[in-house]
């Protein structure tokens, strides 16, 4: 079920360990395309945006247009003009195979029927060594770790970091696979860089 639009000023919070800090170091690299799952009113898309450089792209996907209007509304408002919305279910996104380098949904996925469908949606749309961040925080739609894990896996989307791990960058290293790291209650997953899903 969508956050409804008339409480959108409650997705402007911040949200506990999700820092500009944290989102900077697994979405942020200029010149990227980059899907954002559920933007809300954009307090992600926003601060993303310009760290894409004019090479960059995000494009922001939901299905209530008043978000995406939303975002839009504030994106001219701060002078950003890369932002390409598109209103579409999130378990059949409209794009090619690879098109992305790295999806992100914040507080997103547990509203959404059949998160199975949308993390395999998510594995076809990125590209080989793609990036996936999946937050989900304290609300009543949250998926727990472990169902979040055994969701991933079939997705073909294989965890690599939890919070406990998060400096042992070895580990990704290791393993050739979607990286991921949980930051409280989140997974950030990698496909295989061998591209094989």
């Amino acid at each position: 079920m969508p956050y409804p639009y008339a409480q959108r000023g409650l997705l402007d919070v911040p949200l506990p360990f999700l820092t500009a800090d944290r989102m900077e170091a697994v979405l942020q690299r200029p010149g990227e395309r980059i899907l954002e799952i559920g933007p809300g009113t954009g307090l992600q898309s926003l601060h993303v945006a310009p760290q894409l450089g004019p090479e960059g792209r995000p494009d922001v996907l939901d299905i209530q247009q008043e978000m995406l209007d939303h975002v839009m509304c504030s994106a001219e408002r701060d002078g950003l003009a890369t932002i390409t919305p598109t209103r579409s279910d999130a378990r059949e996104l409209p794009y090619a195979d690879g098109t992305f380098d790295a999806k992100h949904a914040v507080t997103a996925l547990g509203g959404i029927p059949e998160p199975d469908r949308v993390l395999r949606e998510a594995a076809r749309v990125l590209a080989p060594g793609g990036r996936l961040v999946i937050g989900e925080f304290f609300d009543r739609h949250r998926i727990p770790f472990g169902r979040l894990h055994r969701l991933t896996d079939a997705a073909s989307l294989h965890l690599a970091e939890r919070p406990a791990q998060a400096r042992q960058r070895s580990l990704t290293d290791r393993f050739r696979m979607k990286f991921v790291v949980l930051l409280g209650s989140w997974a950030l997953c990698r496909q295989d860089l061998l591209g094989v899903h």
